[in-house]
Parts: structure tokens; sequence; C-alpha cells
């Protein structure tokens, strides 16, 4: 009986540790998080302690958000065209971390993606596409897309059309301000600001539509929020059933306003908000901006504002807020079980790095984490992972690693992309 107990035993450990290391496997690709290692270097990153970090490529481009499928397989939307396309998808098949094989297409910059039902869904500056999955999640018609929304407003400006979906068939889309204040004449030094703000009948806000409905317009949609500048990372927060975005604040405080700013005010102002969004809410723009330091909706001097006066009681608080010009350009509440319990359901947020904070040092260049419970923050940001940009000072973005995108993979890894330098980095906890 001793021996039949003990051989049990065995087989059971035996199982258990192959299970532990296989998260899962199908013919063309096998994810196996227990043999994954960091880079010996942590891939340049600095991390909590029983983290690791590894670059999984940086061969395809310049990416900016990406999706993990239930196998692994990462889909990244890239800026530009590499090589005539515009979308990867990217293989790891032999499970050691690495990509060794890359499927290329879609003819068109951009940034948004997303992966939900069955679809792949990705954006260009002005239109969005929907692409059907197979089985093993593999896009089935890569140059015949469904053109689900298109004509969007593109002015070059805040262009890119960052989307999420909800769980009810809607997709969000953001539409990015062509302007910093809406002033009668945009970044010029004393230009009034317009009113009422032309601009935000089609831009400055998030629009919904119909994530199953062919060759939208404007008309088909919803302007679902308003007053938003401009939103990069969004996220749709399934614990609250709710969409939560990231607003870059507005630039150049004391540039067109030196009389009423000094520019230590001005690198440190506006806030980087983060916004918990329900249909029909304002966030103010450009009439109000959020001042994280006296923690109040100040008046924009465009529209009659000292620095003081505040405003916008019509508008909705932030329910976190950073400082100014750090360009928050991936947000995601994370849902996996690899990390630490204090990370369940908390936000992670890729901030791009500024490039106006001076004389103070550019700031930004790394990915923070919010804790949060029952939906709401429970304490203050901390930065997770820093060292994307190299050792700070920080003087220029031209030569650093900028992080853009964020993903979870189905461990519960972290995928961050860098948009810039072109790397994809995957944060793994070890426990060491």
């Amino acid at each position: 009986m001793k021996k039949k107990l003990i051989v049990f035993i065995s087989v059971l450990c035996l199982y258990q540790m192959a299970n532990a290391n296989t998260i899962h496997s199908t013919d063309s690709v096998i994810v196996r998080s227990g043999s994954i290692q960091p880079d010996a270097d942590n891939a340049g990153l600095i991390l909590p302690k029983g983290f690791g970090a590894l670059i999984v490529t940086s061969a395809y481009g310049k990416p900016r958000h990406i999706a993990v499928t239930p196998e692994g397989y990462l889909y990244v939307k890239l800026a530009q065209p590499f090589n005539g396309n515009g979308i990867y998808l990217l293989k790891d098949k032999n499970g050691d971390g690495k990509i060794d094989d890359a499927i290329g297409f879609g003819n068109y910059g951009g940034t948004g993606i997303a992966l939900k039902d069955g679809y792949l869904y990705a954006s260009s500056d002005e239109n969005v596409y929907r692409y059907k999955l197979n089985n093993q999640h593999e896009v089935t018609n890569p140059n015949d897309p469904d053109e689900i929304i298109h004509g969007l407003l593109n002015r070059r400006e805040h262009e890119s059309k960052s989307i999420t979906l909800d769980n009810n068939g809607n997709i969000y889309v953001n539409i990015g301000a062509y302007s910093n204040a809406c002033q009668v004449q945009d970044r010029v030094p004393g230009s009034p600001g317009m009113k009422p703000c032309p601009i935000l009948d089609s831009a400055g806000g998030i629009w919904q539509f119909k994530a199953n409905q062919m060759h939208q317009t404007y008309g088909d949609g919803v302007r679902y929020a308003t007053g938003l500048r401009n939103v990069v990372g969004l996220d749709w927060n399934t614990q609250t059933n709710s969409l939560f975005v990231m607003q870059h604040g507005r630039d150049q405080l004391h540039d067109n306003w030196p009389k009423l700013f000094t520019v230590q005010q001005s690198a440190e102002l506006p806030a980087e908000c983060m916004y918990e969004i329900h249909k029909g809410d304002n966030a103010g723009w450009p009439y109000i901006y959020y001042d994280q330091i006296q923690h109040k909706k100040i008046l924009a001097p465009e529209y009659g504002g000292d620095g003081k006066k505040t405003a916008g009681e019509d508008a909705i608080n932030p329910i976190m807020a950073f400082p100014g010009h750090l360009a928050p350009d991936g947000l995601l509440f994370y849902t996996g079980n690899m990390f630490p319990e204090k990370y369940k359901h908390g936000a992670f947020i890729a901030f791009h790095g500024s490039w106006n904070r001076a004389p103070l040092p550019q700031e930004g260049y790394y990915v923070v984490f919010v804790p949060f419970k029952d939906g709401k923050p429970t304490g203050e940001w901390e930065v997770f992972a820093n060292g994307f940009a190299g050792k700070p000072p920080i003087t220029s973005a031209r030569n650093a690693h900028r992080p853009c995108g964020l993903a979870q993979g189905p461990d519960g890894s972290l995928y961050v992309t860098d948009d810039n330098k072109g790397a994809i980095y995957r944060i793994i906890y070890t426990g060491k």
C-alpha cells in the first residue's frame, strides 16, 4: 500500500510540475511561463523585488498598442507600416520568450488594436477595421478586413485613434483635439480661446460605435464624452463595467501667458488625469485644466483665468492626477494571477515621456502602478518599471526607449511596447 501511495504522489508531483510550466499549447505555439527567464540585466529596467524583464523582440518597426491572444500570440499595431505591414502577428514557437515567427498584414499605420469575441480590431488615424479570427486566434481575412468606422477627423495633431471595447457590443474611439487650447491662433502667445470651442463637435472626446456594424460615420456614433483634449491610453474596467481614460493635459502655459505663469509652473502644470467616464460626461477642456498642486479645476488663461480662478462646476473630477507633460499613452487594468495580490484589479499606466518640462529635467519614460479596490484608487501611484530612457537626467527623447502600449499575457505577464526604438518588453514575476 505504501509503495502504491509513493508512486501516486510521484506521478502527481510530475503532473503538477508539467502543468506549472505550461499555460496553454496549440500545434503552433507553446507558452511556458515557468521556462521564461529574464534577460541578464532585466532588459535594462528597474523593477520591484521579485520581478524580471526580457525584450521579446525589437525587429518589427515602431509598435504602438498591443493585444495578446490566449495562446500567447502578440498582435502589434505599428505607428507606420514596416516592410509594407502595419500589423504584425508575432509568435514564440519554442517557448523561450523570444519571438521567432512573424506574419505581417494591413498596409496602414496607426495606434489602436484590440481582441474581442472572435475578432481583431485595429485602427488607422481615420478608420477602424475588424478581422475575423479562427479557433487559434489567427486572422482569416488579412487582405480584406471589415471597415466598421470611417472618415474620422485627422488634422495631424493628436491624430491617433485609440480603441477599447465593452461587454455589450460597443467600441470606444478617442478623437483627439487638433489644438492645444482652442485658441483663435493655435499656440500663439496671447491669442484668446474660441467660445464655444468649435472643435468639440467632432473631436476632443470619446465616441461610441457598434462593434459589429459596417461603414459607420460620425452620424452613426454617439459622442460618449467631451472635453478631453487627447486620450491615447484607455481601457474598459470589467470590475466596474465602465470606461477609464488617461488625458494628455495642455501645453505652454508660460510660453503663451508669461505674465501669469513661471517656467517652473509651466513645467509641472497642468496634471495628466485619469478619469472614469460615463455617457454624457464633460471633462472641461479647453475651458479648464486640473491643477494637481492646488487640487482644483482652474479656469484656462485663454478664457480669462489667472492660474487661481476656479471654474468647471459642470465638469467631472479626475480620480487620479499626475505631474504635467508625462504623456500617458497606455492604460491596463490588471486581472492576472502571476503578480502578487496587491496588483489585482489595479491600473498600469505607460508614460511616454515629456518634451517640454524645461528648465526641469524631462520626466516620464516609465510604467506606473495605481492600486485599486472596489473600482477606486486606494493609495498613491508608484513607479513600477523605470530605466527605459537610461539613467537620469533625461535631456532628449531621441535615443530613449519610450513606453506606449500595455497588454496582459495569458499567464499574467505584462507586455510593454516602445514606439521609439521598437522594443517589446515582457515583465514577469519570479519571486526571486
